[in-house]
Formats: C-alpha cells, sequence, structure tokens
C-alpha cells in the first residue's frame, strides 16, 4: 500500500466520514409529506402507523448513501458511516429501520425529535455531508460547519446498475470554493472578475461549504486507488468557469491535494448534459436553476449561499 493511501486509511478508520441523511431524503415519502402538509401531523402519524410494515421505496439521497456505505470491508473499522436523522417520532422509527434492513443498508444509529429541529444534533454526530428536504435543517447544518444540501425528488429511471463505483459532482464557486471571487465579479463585473483571476492564479482560493467534505472525500478516494491510479471514488468539478478563469481552480485543488478525476468547465452550456455522461450519483450546486435542469438526471442537491438563486454567478466570458 501507498505511503499516502496508509495515512488516508487510518484518518478514515479513526474518523470515518460520516453521513447524516434524512428519512425523507433517504426514503420517497412524498405521499406521507403531502398528507403531513395538508392534513397534519395526526393524519400523517396515522398514515405511517398503517404502513409500518410496508417497505418505503427509494429516495434521492438513496443511491449514494448505498454506494458509500459498500465501499466497507468485512470485518474492518468502517471508512463511512451514516446516520438517519429525522424529525419523525420515536414511535414512527419503526417504519424507516424496517426498510433500512430490507435494504441491506449497514445503518444503525440515528436521531428522531418528533418535529424538533435536527440542527443541534449534527455537531453532536459529526456529520461530515448533511442531506435532508428541509431547508431550515440544510441551513441550520451549514452554520453548524457541515457541508449540507437540500434534496428534491430522484429523477425517474437513471438508477445505475453498475457496481463498486460511487461517482460524485461539485460546482466550484460558493460549494467547494469560498465566494470571494463570486463577489467581485458581483460589484466589478467580469472583466474585472477574470483579470482578479489571471492575477491570482497561483493563489490558492479559501474552502467554500463543501471544501472541508471534499478533503475528507479525497482521502476516501486514496484508500480505494488502484495500481492504475483509478478509484472507486470518482469526483468530478462541473463549474460555469471557463478558460482563463479555470487555471485557479486546477492549481487550487492541487495546492489543497484534493485532485478531482474530471473537471468540466463549461461557460455558459447546460450542465446536465455533462453530469449525465459523468453519470454522476449526486451533484450539488449553490444556483437553483442549476440544481432544477440537473435534477432531470441525476439526484442534486441545492446548497444553501448568499446568493439571488435569479442572478447569474460568474457567467463564461
Amino acid at each position: 500500500m501507498l505511503p499516502n493511501r496508509q495515512a488516508a486509511v487510518d484518518m478514515l478508520r479513526a474518523e470515518p466520514l460520516r453521513v447524516g441523511v434524512s428519512t425523507r431524503a433517504l426514503f420517497n415519502l412524498e405521499e406521507e409529506h403531502n398528507v403531513f402538509r395538508e392534513q397534519g401531523v395526526h393524519a400523517y402519524a396515522a398514515m405511517q402507523l398503517d404502513r409500518e410494515d410496508v417497505i418505503i421505496d427509494k429516495g434521492a439521497g438513496f443511491d449514494v448513501v448505498e454506494r458509500l456505505l459498500a465501499l466497507n470491508e468485512a470485518g474492518a473499522k468502517p471508512c463511512v458511516e451514516v446516520v438517519l436523522l429525522s424529525r419523525n417520532s420515536p414511535d414512527l422509527s419503526l417504519r424507516a429501520f424496517k426498510s433500512i434492513r430490507s435494504y441491506g443498508l449497514d445503518i444503525k444509529t440515528g436521531s428522531f425529535t418528533s418535529g424538533r429541529s435536527l440542527s443541534p444534533y449534527i455537531p453532536a454526530w459529526k456529520i461530515d455531508l448533511f442531506l435532508s428536504n428541509e431547508d431550515a435543517d440544510v441551513r441550520g447544518a451549514v452554520k453548524g460547519g457541515a457541508a449540507a444540501a437540500r434534496l428534491g425528488i430522484a429523477p425517474p429511471g437513471v438508477e445505475d446498475a453498475r457496481v463498486g463505483e460511487v461517482r460524485i459532482a461539485f460546482d466550484g464557486d460558493a460549494v467547494v470554493f469560498g465566494p470571494e471571487s463570486d463577489e467581485i465579479y458581483q460589484k466589478h463585473g467580469l472583466e474585472a472578475f477574470l483579470a482578479h483571476e489571471t492575477t491570482n492564479a497561483a493563489n490558492p482560493m479559501k474552502r467554500g461549504p463543501f471544501g472541508k467534505f471534499l478533503h475528507k472525500l479525497s482521502a476516501l478516494r486514496k484508500v480505494y486507488l488502484n495500481d492504475g491510479n483509478i478509484s472507486k471514488v470518482r469526483i468530478a468539478l462541473v463549474t460555469a468557469r471557463n478558460a482563463p478563469a479555470h487555471e485557479r481552480v486546477v492549481r487550487t485543488l492541487r495546492a489543497w491535494d484534493t485532485p478531482a478525476d474530471e473537471a468540466h468547465f463549461v461557460g455558459i452550456w447546460n450542465k446536465a448534459p455533462v453530469l449525465h455522461a459523468f453519470g454522476a450519483h449526486i451533484f450539488f450546486d449553490d444556483q437553483e436553476k442549476h440544481v432544477l435542469s440537473a435534477s432531470t438526471v441525476v439526484p442534486s442537491g441545492h446548497v444553501p449561499g448568499p446568493h439571488d438563486p435569479n442572478t447569474p454567478i460568474i457567467p463564461a466570458s
């Protein structure tokens, strides 16, 4: 085993990559949630109890969770752990865990808060990535220092039959990287942004809300590298930046020692076809219009940020 790979193994054996996932992100509970919104908590609870022995269909976060857990080696300390976090009551937890057992997922821990916010439990569980459908919990998780995203409904007919890999794609600015370059564009325009990025091409950017998660995911990638430098964990950056603003991205990832397997500098091109070609199992972006477009081909998470969702961020030159 290569020395840097062994260091990654040791790090993750001591502190696994921890994913927190809500029941609605893991499973398709949209019908039940509609009953909750339209008829209230008592009707919702009655429906859940009536369906206690009915296995829940897979949700938007299921595939990536299943693939991450499948990386763990039998008999060894896990490199990935998943915690179920739910606003359901403990009494309604049985259906979720029966479904988990039915699908063979190795999820054994969780919190059920009877409607209270999940945010305080994100740091308590040392969560690195939190996936939820609840905007308030996602924003609270971000404030608590975790990477977090709000998932929608899983796109139909995109289940990947290939096993053994997990492919995760990210937007760049205000997701992996900090928003500083965005702010230059917002205040001074495109030419000022391009000049700034060219001048600072050799200066690494600050980490954004997913920067720490990318560091840990990159360690997981190293653990599963083979002798041909191919990993079971495949990372892609899909960003609206293009040349010459691309160079700072490459040099930043190099300085962080978090290489991407693929980078796509798409400019004004639609990200969805590129994500489909990559075969992403999940994609993260801070602009809702990109998330909505991508969600037709890949489960996609909206990362809360400081920007107007209708304002383009760093458009292509």
